[in-house]
């Protein structure tokens, strides 16, 4: 039987390591500020996929979580977690009769929509489950998904309200691009813009007599400015709990470096061969998401340099470095984008400094579906 893990260089590398007190400083900031004023919080799953963390998310005073595909919700809900919304329409009869299913365990997921078809899947579906009633909002296009603000959506609204079955609950306001638009200004014009129209959508809604409780929206780049628009019901952040490369390169409002969270997310590697001015992790393409123009950077190994160098090796170019670097020396490093590197990992070592309190199962890894 191996020893069990206790301490930090206990635990096999490559691996994910989570920083429990900035992960708790994390959510402690974020959760603060939306309570100020008077915004709902729920955060995304997709960033973590963890249940054990959806959960921690949850006492913290998130209303739920959002996920971005059924398969999540299903995860989630079988946890025991409920205030799903899925911001990704489910689509196809089989996807349609699991959510049926999943409404039937979880009756407040939300499911998102922008064309009648979808509707009137989901309002057959539901139909066959006596009693049951499917909660829908309509998922408003800003440059990925959705329909069009304004009139369009209150046609589909106006067509939800017609069919049996279903509710309309209000609408899914995500502008994905917001998130890393750089610098805050511009960050800033492009999400008050977006949230401004889907704030207008609601009242045009609500002028109709119908109610529109929801206005759903915002990220971990765009919380400042869309939880001071009034109209905004609840943000949905997701990557603040651990941070990544790419948020940090967004800027902040003194237009300098974005720090409005701690990086509490690192990925651990060893050096497994050593020449002189190189150093080879065991840490490759699958350790680190790749769908970004940089490459992971060494946490307290200054003047050190991260290249790719295959499915499980990592070249450090350390000719810069003024300390020696040895064959088993453990190097942690910052993912480029946190949400992929996660699920490329089974779980998660949650760490008080060096000591491990919990290894948290990471239970939605690939549910891409």
């Amino acid at each position: 039987m191996p020893a069990p893990m206790r301490f930090r260089d206990d635990i096999p590398s490559p691996a994910l390591l989570l920083d429990l007190d900035r992960f708790e400083s994390n959510v402690s900031r974020m959760t603060s500020h939306l309570r100020e004023r008077g915004k709902a919080f729920r955060p995304h799953g997709k960033t973590h996929k963890c249940p054990e963390i959806a959960k921690r998310l949850v006492a913290a005073g998130a209303v739920g979580a959002c996920t971005a595909r059924l398969s999540e919700a299903e995860v989630f809900a079988g946890h025991g977690i409920r205030g799903l919304l899925i911001t990704t329409a489910v689509v196809g009869g089989a996807k349609i009769d699991r959510a049926v299913d999943l409404a039937q365990v979880a009756p407040d997921t939300i499911f998102c929509v922008e064309s009648e078809r979808n509707v009137r899947d989901l309002s057959e579906a539901a139909a066959r489950i006596p009693g049951l009633e499917v909660n829908l909002a309509v998922d408003l296009h800003f440059g990925r998904t959705g329909i069009s603000p304004g009139a369009p959506a209150l046609d589909l609204t106006r067509f939800i309200t017609r069919q049996p079955r279903v509710r309309f609950v209000g609408l899914q306001s995500y502008d994905g691009a917001a998130a890393h638009t750089a610098p805050f200004d511009a960050r800033r014009a492009r999400t008050s813009g977006s949230m401004k129209q889907a704030v207008a959508t609601r009242r045009l809604i609500e002028r109709e007599g119908i109610a529109c409780p929801l206005v759903s929206g915002g990220s971990t780049g765009t919380y400042r400015i869309d939880s001071e628009i009034d109209g905004v019901t609840e943000i949905q952040p997701g990557s603040f709990i651990f941070m990544d490369m790419e948020y940090g390169q967004i800027g902040g409002p003194d237009n300098t470096e974005y720090r409005d969270f701690d990086q509490a997310l690192t990925v651990v590697a060893t050096v497994i061969s050593r020449r002189p001015g190189l150093a080879i992790v065991d840490a490759g393409y699958k350790a680190f998401a790749t769908d970004r123009p940089f490459a992971p950077v060494p946490v307290d190994l200054p003047g050190a340099v991260y290249a790719w160098a295959g499915d499980e090796h990592g070249r450090i170019d350390i000719s810069n470095v003024d300390r020696d670097v040895k064959v088993g020396d453990r190097i942690e490093f910052v993912p480029p984008h946190c949400d992929p590197t996660v699920n490329l990992y089974d779980q998660i070592h949650a760490l008080r400094g060096n000591v491990i309190e919990a290894v948290w199962p990471i239970a939605a890894r690939g549910k891409s579906q």
